[in-house]
């Protein structure tokens, strides 16, 4: 498609703008913004200059980079402008301003404003959640029972949209439910479900509408964080490992990912990776 746009420029101070020139033959987005840039210089420099601009048709040249002449309108019949006699005059009151602006909905600029200042969101995250209405309402949602809104974010810019894209479909027609997805932060927070294994839940919650608790309780994966039940595998692990503790203990940070692991393989995946750091360091200290 073709746009025109119209260009006028005045000198600092002046109370009216100067001539308009009218651009046409403006293909697309770039070609619009570079015959801006060039237009305004040109009448600035020929203003500036002591010449004035003539009101006419102008056509962007793409290939040169410059608008260049194509005929002259001086008058405003050259535009065929004429009244509309079927339509009357309209007359806004104040009143009626100010009661439209107050029902107005939250714009997408402000929304992203409040997502910042009361969500905790960088400028970056906010700008892609509010791009939409639907996910900006998702995401508001979503961070009722999450007590995250940060980790909310984290999953609709990261798993939600990967699963989005790769089906080609929009945040409306996606199958978790915002309060689902809430609830499952919910638990990553509370230590009942690790962020690995939250990956699984979510997963499960792709492929059939229920609860985070109740699939948590189904697949068994609730996270294990009894401090006593973890100690006790922490003493098995570094009893029968003295050659990996012997190494930590020499500076090798590698050991301590060994040791880990062999708790994390235990428990398959479940223990609080946290606290399992937490138990090896201080009882291979």
């Amino acid at each position: 498609c073709s746009s025109d746009l119209n260009i006028s420029v005045m000198p600092e101070g002046a109370a009216e703008f100067g001539t308009r020139a009218e651009i046409k033959n403006l293909n697309s987005f770039r070609a619009l913004v570079r015959a801006i840039e060039y237009e305004v210089e040109r009448q600035i420099d020929l203003v500036e200059s002591g010449g004035h601009v003539v009101q006419e048709t102008r056509t962007w040249d793409d290939a040169q980079g410059m608008t260049l002449s194509m005929r002259s309108k001086e008058e405003a019949h050259d535009y065929r402008y004429f009244p509309e006699p079927d339509l009357v005059p309209v007359e806004l009151d104040d009143a009626w301003i100010e009661r439209v602006k107050n029902e107005l909905p939250e714009l997408p600029a402000q929304r992203q404003q409040r997502l910042m200042a009361e969500n905790g969101l960088p400028a970056y995250d906010a700008g892609l959640i509010v791009a939409t209405k639907a996910m900006a309402d998702y995401f508001d949602a979503a961070c009722k029972n999450a007590g995250d809104d940060k980790a909310v974010a984290n999953w609709l810019l990261g798993d939600v949209s990967a699963y989005l894209n790769n089906e080609g479909i929009e945040i409306d027609a996606f199958p978790i439910k915002p309060e689902n997805l809430g609830e499952m932060v919910a638990l990553i927070k509370g230590g009942v479900l690790s962020s690995k294994l939250a990956k699984k839940v979510f997963a499960e919650m792709l492929k059939e509408d229920e609860a985070p608790k109740a699939l948590v309780k189904k697949l068994g994966l609730e996270q294990v964080s009894d401090e006593g039940a973890i100690l006790k595998l922490v003493e098995e692990t570094i009893a029968e490992n003295p050659q990996s503790v012997a190494d930590y203990k020499a500076g090798k940070e590698r050991a301590m990912g060994f040791l880990v692991g062999q708790i994390m393989k235990q428990t398959k995946g479940r223990a609080n990776p946290e606290l399992v750091n937490k138990l090896l360091r201080e009882n291979m200290a």
